[in-house]
């Protein structure tokens, strides 16, 4: 445990929402309307979010020719005998009414010749079901409709430890430009998006570093089915390309695009029955196949023959014009890379963890919905559905004494992220084995041993030099004459803080991945969104979601009974004080 750091500043709110996307400006809205006192936390700003760039649309039950059943059994499907049915149905069921609430708040959503919502169709669906707004920018469209709701939020903080005590939560350590501060609250909701950026390549965007994965972990809550990472098929591919990518949405595919490779042929003929628009993973395993089959590293998109593509895909159209490449002449190159954590935080459909007053909604969470494999559209869905019943819960939490007490830090173990992304990119990917797993395990747990001894030497250079700086201060008075102006203080104000949140999202990668390689190195079968070279066929006897949790010593840990949601007795709340 390192010393308490100097609080600069204090909150006190009935639930404090850590992520600024669908589902948690939902749940916060609904809490609102409910009077309690939210606080929203948010590392980015009003557009950093994974909503954002989201493309595809919303998968809801059409009011003809569908059904909640044939909804049902679409995602079920997809998640290859991994998804809660029970949680699926309740899920789909709220769909139709989260749409309902987001169009009442002014989310407008494109229409048909008709008159009616256009719908299509995406992989691992029956039917079109899929809403989408502004062509392939749905996710934009849902983003600005809840920003516009001017809800309390605080842009360029991030959330480093939410707090326990004999009761359940207490609130939040957090740090923001104005320097470290403590939120008291009864209630969190982890609504922080996902892990892309474990990978060199992701659809992500770059603070999509697993903080609610960790902060989860470090408070107590049990994790499952992190094994499981959805990678899309079918992102824009550039040679060199590093960092998030644009994503070229499954409703290309669904308005006629076909997958072939660099010497025309389709990628996933005799596949799948349902060929290109087959379960994302099989897809990606497919392309996957097809590109060490011919030594190359990108398939292609032939999307020439859809009329109206500017129209229809503007965010697409104007991603691959920038990248020289025109969708109406040219075939577009692409390749798979991370786009969704299956898995999660452990919660009910209300988004209950099984530490009290701790909340999880959003890719973050892990509500039995997913599976083994996402079926596409459904996040956004999930986002809304349990979103605004998580604000709804968390009411159950007033009246709960609230305050943090404690706020030393703990020493938190991480990685260079660069050696992260390498070892994960390289042997937690789209296909993996046993001997790369436990090869990215131990560098790993190097990198962390280099980590922390390269941070030792830079407190002990740090306090050298604030010695110095002490001297020279007291032999020259004159140098109070110098002092950094208001404008300078706010700059290393937030560098500082900048640093702060970077060495956070390194240590919440770590733990992650750490997590991830022995939920996949356990997991000695292949399924969903999980491939095993060394294990190509599913186990009947594996078809059971794995759940981890921290150890006493702080290392991640099997815990067989981690889907059971049981309310804590007092006295074995994790971190009491």
């Amino acid at each position: 445990m390192t010393a308490a750091p100097r609080i600069d500043w204090e909150a006190a709110a009935d639930l404090i929402v850590i992520g600024g996307g669908v589902a948690g400006l939902t749940a916060a809205r609904t809490a609102s309307l409910r009077g309690l006192r939210v606080l929203i936390l948010s590392k980015g700003g009003p557009t950093d979010t994974a909503t954002q760039y989201a493309q595809g649309g919303i998968a809801v039950v059409a009011p003809h020719e569908d059904s909640v059943e044939s909804h049902v059994r679409d995602t079920v499907e997809a998640g290859v005998g991994l998804c809660d049915e029970a949680a699926v149905r309740s899920i789909v069921e709220g769909g139709q009414a989260a749409v309902a609430a987001l169009t009442d708040l002014g989310a407008v959503f494109d229409l048909a010749r008709d008159g009616q919502i256009s719908r299509t169709r995406e992989g691992g669906h029956s039917t079109r079901r899929i809403i989408h707004a502004g062509g392939d920018a749905t996710g934009a469209e849902v983003q600005r409709a809840l920003n516009a709701a001017g809800l309390p939020i605080l842009f360029g903080a991030a959330a480093l430890e939410v707090v326990t005590g004999r009761t359940g939560v207490q609130g939040v350590i957090a740090v923001s430009e104005n320097g470290f501060g403590v939120v008291h609250a009864p209630a969190v909701l982890l609504a922080t998006g996902g892990l892309g950026q474990l990978y060199a390549l992701s659809t992500n965007p770059p603070g999509a570093t697993a903080d609610g994965i960790a902060l989860a972990l470090w408070a107590g809550a049990t994790v499952a089915d992190l094994e499981f990472v959805q990678f899309h098929p079918t992102v824009l591919y550039t040679p060199g390309g590093l960092g998030r990518r644009p994503l070229i949405s499954e409703a290309v595919r669904g308005e006629g695009a076909t997958l072939v490779d660099s010497e025309g042929h389709s990628v996933t003929a005799g596949v799948h029955p349902r060929g290109d628009l087959a379960p994302r993973d099989v897809v990606s395993r497919a392309i996957a196949a097809r590109m060490r089959a011919l030594g190359t590293d990108h398939v292609y998109l032939d999307a020439r023959a859809i009329d109206h593509f500017p129209q229809r895909f503007p965010t697409i159209t104007a991603s691959c014009l920038a990248a020289g490449i025109d969708p109406h002449t040219d075939l577009i190159p692409v390749a798979p890379a991370a786009h969704y954590q299956c898995g999660g935080v452990v919660t009910d459909t209300h988004g209950r963890t099984a530490v009290p007053g701790l909340y999880a909604a959003g890719e973050v969470a892990r509500t039995g919905l997913h599976g083994a494999n996402r079926l596409a559209s459904n996040s956004l869905l999930e986002g809304l559905v349990v979103g605004e019943r998580a604000g709804v819960a968390a009411a159950e939490r007033l009246g709960e004494e609230a305050h943090v007490t404690d706020v030393s830090f703990h020493t938190i173990p991480r990685a260079a992220r660069a050696l992260v992304q390498q070892s994960m990119t390289s042997h937690a990917s789209v296909v993996r084995d046993a001997a790369g797993l436990a090869e990215a395990a131990v560098r790993l747990r190097d990198g962390v041993s280099h980590c922390a001894a390269s941070r030792l030497r830079a407190e002990l250079t740090s306090a050298s030099q604030r010695f110095a700086n002490e001297l020279s201060v007291v032999s020259d008075i004159s140098a109070r004459d110098s002092a950094p102006s208001g404008n300078d203080t706010a700059d290393l104000n937030a560098a500082a803080a900048a640093q702060r949140i970077t060495e956070f999202e390194d240590a919440a990668l770590t733990l992650t991945a750490q997590v991830l390689l022995l939920a996949a190195a356990a997991r000695t079968e292949s399924r969903g969104s999980h491939t095993r070279s060394d294990h190509p066929t599913p186990d009947d006897h594996q078809c059971h979601s794995r759940t981890v949790r921290l150890g006493p010593e702080g290392h991640p840990v099997p815990a067989p009974d981690g889907l059971d949601l049981t309310t804590w007795t007092q006295d074995a709340i994790p971190n009491a004080s």
